[in-house]
């Protein structure tokens, strides 16, 4: 069954999955939503669309705004219900060239849109089978809907192919920052996970995991040294997931724990 989602946060955070394996469609109802993939960064307010690419990495923080919490609703469009989808409209990609590009699209407001976010208030409430039953022909219309008033999403809704094999030097020292798994590296750089491994090796002359260590400790000595941040934020910011294994590793290689260092400087 397709995967449908329609969460409600209110607190702001940082989002743990950096990797985005399906596309996504969102309506911010109130609050704000930053999202930041490596090169630029988005940003969606209250009474905007959007649409989220599958296969980018990013980062995200929201919350409220303007006195109101965060709402939205969020559609994820999976490629297993987008191939069943392509079958049925007789919907095909006319070329794999992205539109765009971007791993986030703004969508022009349009009455469809408007139309289609107000009906979805009866379902939310719905449960169990009746649910998925009603969020699956939901999700046909929006798929509809986005096809008819973005025609150029096509091409990204209905291109099933996987990354292509691309330079892996820049592509790591572009993205090292963000905390995945070695298995979404390898594939968004178009590679198994054992060509990517040897490939690396070759690269960078160690194995992907001392790598991303070593860089993203030395990275954390520079904002922690230089541009005066805080380890509670920096540890986010290069790609661990816990402060105390940051700090451990930190105090390993330097010789002095990142809260030590920061006094030292101050």
């Amino acid at each position: 069954m397709e995967h449908t989602q329609y969460p409600c946060h209110v607190e702001p955070t940082i989002s743990n999955e950096q990797f985005i394996p399906e596309h996504i469609f969102i309506y911010l109802e109130t609050g704000f939503l930053t999202v930041y993939d490596g090169e630029k960064t988005y940003n969606i307010e209250a009474g905007e669309y959007g649409f989220i690419s599958r296969n980018h990495l990013a980062r995200y923080k929201k919350g409220g705004a303007n006195g109101k919490a965060f709402k939205s609703v969020s559609i994820y469009i999976s490629q297993e219900f987008l191939r069943s989808f392509s079958k049925e409209y007789g919907y095909e990609a006319e070329t794999n060239e992205c539109f765009g590009c971007d791993a986030i699209i703004k969508l022009e407001p349009h009455p469809l849109l408007d139309s289609y976010v107000k009906s979805m208030q009866p379902y939310l409430s719905l449960t169990g089978v009746e649910r998925d039953h009603f969020m699956l022909l939901k999700t046909k219309e929006i798929v509809l809907i986005l096809l008819k008033t973005t025609p150029n999403l096509k091409n990204v809704l209905l291109d099933f192919s996987d990354p292509g094999k691309i330079d892996l030097e820049n592509f790591m020292n572009r993205n090292f920052r963000f905390n995945v798994s070695l298995k979404h590296f390898s594939y968004l750089a178009g590679r198994s996970l054992t060509v990517f491994k040897d490939d690396f090796k070759k690269t960078f002359g160690t194995s992907p995991g001392r790598w991303l260590v070593d860089k993203r400790l030395t990275e954390a000595h520079f904002m922690l040294a230089h541009l005066g941040q805080h380890p509670s934020e920096v540890y986010l910011e290069v790609g661990f997931e816990d402060l105390s294994h940051f700090s451990y590793v930190f105090k390993k290689k330097y010789g002095i724990s990142p809260s030590h260092l920061k006094k030292s400087l101050a």
